[in-house]
């Protein structure tokens, strides 16, 4: 399959795309809500519930937002080489995880993603007052793993 029928086919069957679907196909992270989809050799993530994917959203779009000056872009609206997409999204992850639970294990996998966001709205109020400075810290901090050498 070609570069462009596979975003063609994406954009037709992923209506719901999960914004952290990189978090969940690289980080591992779970998510009760993601719903995998096989097109051709590759595997792209929906959300099952439209609700929780608007909160993902946001919650994406501030984490971009955020993370701007630590992964020094000029302004948070450009294009992220996949490198700092993962970054942002496995980062910030974790460094929600930690607002929201400061007694976890600092590099405990996010276990279910959903229930963390629902969890950072019932701490916080909601998605917009999150201590975004603390959250990037996360993001600031996040090393992909290293490829093996062989």
């Amino acid at each position: 399959m070609d570069e462009q029928a596979y975003k063609e086919t994406y954009r037709a069957v992923s209506a719901l795309a999960c914004p952290f679907e990189k978090a969940l196909l690289i980080c591992r992270y779970a998510c009760r809500e993601a719903r995998r989809v096989n097109i051709a050799e590759r595997v792209a993530v929906n959300c099952g519930d439209a609700a929780a994917q608007a909160d993902c959203a946001l919650l994406h779009g501030m984490l971009l937002h955020g993370a701007a000056f630590a992964l020094k872009l000029t302004h948070a609206e450009a294009v992220l080489p996949h490198a700092k997409h993962v970054k942002v999204q496995c980062g910030g992850l974790l460094g929600l995880q930690r607002a929201v639970r400061p007694d976890a294990a600092e590099a405990e996998p996010v276990a279910d993603i959903r229930s963390l966001v629902q969890e950072a709205e019932a701490r916080f109020g909601d998605l917009q007052a999150l201590p975004y400075s603390e959250i990037v810290r996360g993001i600031a901090g996040f090393q992909a793993r290293k490829r093996s050498g062989g």
